[in-house]
């Protein structure tokens, strides 16, 4: 058997992260499991100490993302500040930020300023959006509305934005990794949060979980169903688990087409609605049909 524990492709990298909130600590938080010597430069806060405002809004997400960082506080914008941050750049092999483009410029950050100086040092940068809207204001929010994936006025349930650009600028740091050791020089990599969203949004647009689309509810054996005390997420899309099913609640199926008929759809529902939650685990279990009570 593998043992994944072991594997730490970023094993003797050096990597400094400017980046706050959250696709920023996510992304080096991915790169601690994966072997990474990671710091962690925030701003001072008014009392003293780091000032990331993920710590005071979520203090355990916080303390959970920087498990195992190195964390120094600066301001910037002062000759302390900048000594302690060109100290930890000479001996840094990639570059974690968060801030837009125009304000990395100001503090001397910009990608043609850190390669003239540091030639080796790989930069990632996190945005709102790649190109000429690097600069414009949004959020997790906005950028999910922007890609479709708002369809009412209920929030979100999670920061999707956030954590698909955090998955993408972990890989973005294994990138610059992979191209600086071919080459001997950093590269530059940018991710755009709005193309995170856009990413996630794909199979909406491709009409995968739009209502008619199989994912999206057409397909009988793929939805979410009362039943008689509760809630049961089924998703016996493949045919063998949509026959199973289907033979569970005394519906024919003789083709996958089937499972998109209204008389399928009601047949399962009335089914599964005099159910009890623990008859369906149990029938889950026994048929081996993708099957889970949520409440």
């Amino acid at each position: 058997m593998t043992d994944h524990t072991a594997i730490e492709p970023l094993q003797g990298v050096r990597i400094l992260s400017l980046a706050l909130n959250l696709p920023g600590p996510a992304a080096l938080w991915r790169c601690v499991n994966m072997g990474a010597q990671c710091a962690k430069l925030e701003p001072l806060a008014p009392g003293g100490g780091g000032a990331d405002p993920m710590g005071l809004y979520c203090p355990g997400a916080y303390a959970q993302m920087h498990e195992g960082v190195h964390l120094m506080q600066a301001d910037l914008k002062t000759e302390a500040g900048q000594t302690l941050l060109h100290e930890q750049l000479a001996q840094t092999d990639v570059l974690l930020t968060s801030f837009r483009p125009s304000a990395l410029t100001k503090l001397g950050l910009g990608w043609d300023a850190l390669q003239q100086r540091y030639p080796r040092l790989s930069l990632v940068r996190v945005v709102g959006s790649e190109g000429a809207l690097a600069d414009v204001p949004g959020h997790d929010l906005t950028y999910q509305a922007e890609a479709g994936l708002v369809q009412s006025t209920a929030l979100p349930p999670s920061l999707f934005a956030d954590m698909a650009g955090a998955l993408m600028t972990s890989e973005a740091v294994l990138q610059a990794v992979l191209l600086s050791s071919r080459s001997g020089r950093g590269v530059l990599r940018e991710i755009g949060l709005a193309q995170a969203a856009q990413w996630l949004s794909l199979p909406w647009h491709w009409g995968l979980t739009q209502p008619t689309g199989d994912v999206g509810g057409a397909h009988a054996g793929y939805r979410i169903y009362p039943c008689a005390d509760g809630i049961v997420a089924v998703a016996a899309l493949e045919p063998h688990f949509a026959k199973r099913l289907c033979e569970a609640a005394g519906v024919p199926m003789t083709a996958p087409a089937d499972m998109r008929k209204p008389e399928t759809h009601a047949a399962i529902e009335q089914f599964l609605s005099k159910s009890t939650k623990a008859e369906l685990t149990r029938l889950s279990s026994e048929k081996d049909i993708p099957l889970l009570v949520i409440s």
